[in-house]
């Protein structure tokens, strides 16, 4: 069973700005509860084929997880991917104007769990929702108070 979870707030803040703080994933560890850390293996800045290690406790364990930028439309949309491990993963970001100087933020995550994962998909999709809702919850605010 795939799992395909799709999350979205309007945050009271532009695209671009937006944007520029959720699309830097050195600042996930601050918006994102489950993710501990973030290390640039490719040089910065933000391209296609840049690659990330992320470091994230979930369902209390400990993940650690290398994505690939495989779509970046700066302002607009960023695509990453995993391939590693038994849940292979792909995240999208976009940020689409509503409002004057308002932004609605989709984050969405999809993958096709293997082996254990498999059977544990279902649970796994209504953790992430959860988790998916705090996350920018926390982003919305931390946006609006002037992150």
């Amino acid at each position: 069973m795939p799992v395909d979870v799709i999350t979205e707030t309007v945050i009271d803040r532009p695209p671009a700005q937006v944007a520029a703080y959720a699309g830097d994933p050195s600042n996930a560890p601050r918006w994102y509860v489950n993710i501990k850390s973030v290390e640039w293996k490719t040089p910065p800045p933000m391209r296609v084929g840049s690659e990330l290690a992320f470091v994230a406790q979930f369902l209390g364990r400990r993940l650690a997880y290398t994505y690939e930028v495989v779509d970046l439309i700066p302002g607009r949309r960023l695509v990453m991917k995993t391939a590693q491990g038994a849940f292979p993963m792909e995240t999208t970001y976009t940020w689409d104007p509503v409002g004057e100087g308002q932004t609605r933020m989709t984050l969405r995550n999809r993958g096709e769990p293997a082996g254990f994962s498999k059977i544990a998909a279902p649970f796994m999709a209504a953790a992430m929702r959860r988790a998916n809702r705090k996350d920018l919850a926390l982003l919305k605010t931390l946006l609006e108070r002037g992150a």
